[in-house]
């Protein structure tokens, strides 16, 4: 697949890159991501995703744009308020990016879709706010042997990694997290300083583009948590749970 001319000059600081060039353009182009919510790590992701050439973007979420939603999800704008997620932020990778097939689901992930919806992409970035779809993505992705780049968020800080838990040295999302912890906050409820989803949803971003083009050290096996308040990231090891029945 030759790059037009046009792609030539949209994407020319990617084919400077001596780990991207012109292979690894096409590699993102022939790529298919699937994108769980079009909120506050959606946002970001999504665009920088559309930006960096990933040739189909899903996007999956049942809410429309609430006014609310504009403090953090810049995919957004005051004239979206009322519309569809899915159909505002279609109109905005097809503004930043007119050549990404854009396809959307104004729906919920269940158990009913999920299946079906996953399969048809390469890589699962996971941007969504409660456990049980979180549970339900890394049971699928795990069958379906897909990696799954997660992020989260709350309040001031954020968490980012890559769950490959179809490999016998990986752990799954269920070995971080084995049950719906109690008293965790939704940022509804806790609240969210929105640049905050901004920073880990282009750190995710990052990741997906990474596990595309295969370049760099995967976050699989590893946790980032980021702390705004003191302007401090770590990295954690995640340990495979033995005993987890959900991985391999």
């Amino acid at each position: 697949m030759a790059l037009t001319d046009d792609q030539i000059d949209r994407y020319a600081r990617h084919l400077i890159l001596k780990e991207v060039g012109g292979p690894g353009q096409q590699k993102l182009l022939k790529s298919k991501v699937l994108v769980i919510g079009a909120g506050g790590l959606g946002s970001p992701l999504l665009m920088y995703l559309a930006a960096a050439g990933v040739g189909t973007l899903g996007i999956i979420d049942d809410d429309a744009v609430d006014l609310s939603n504009l403090q953090r999800q810049i995919i957004h704008m005051s004239s979206s308020v009322g519309q569809d997620k899915v159909k505002s932020a279609k109109e905005m990778i097809t503004d930043i990016n007119p050549d990404i097939n854009v396809v959307t689901y104004n729906a919920r992930l269940t158990e009913n879709n999920a299946e079906s919806i996953i399969s048809d992409y390469d890589f699962v970035a996971d941007g969504c706010d409660n456990f049980t779809t979180r549970f339900l993505v890394n049971d699928i992705c795990i069958k379906q042997k897909k990696a799954l780049i997660s992020g989260a968020l709350s309040q001031f800080d954020g968490q980012l990694s890559t769950f490959k838990g179809y490999k016998s040295d990986q752990p799954c999302y269920r070995c971080f997290v084995p049950e719906h912890p109690a008293g965790v906050l939704s940022c509804a409820e806790a609240g969210i300083l929105g640049a905050v989803a901004g920073v880990v949803g282009t750190m995710q971003a990052v990741e997906v583009l990474k596990e595309i083009l295969e370049i760099g050290d995967s976050l699989a096996g590893k946790l980032v948590i980021y702390d705004s308040l003191s302007a401090t990231s770590r990295t954690i090891k995640l340990p495979k749970d033995p005993g987890c029945p959900h991985c391999y």
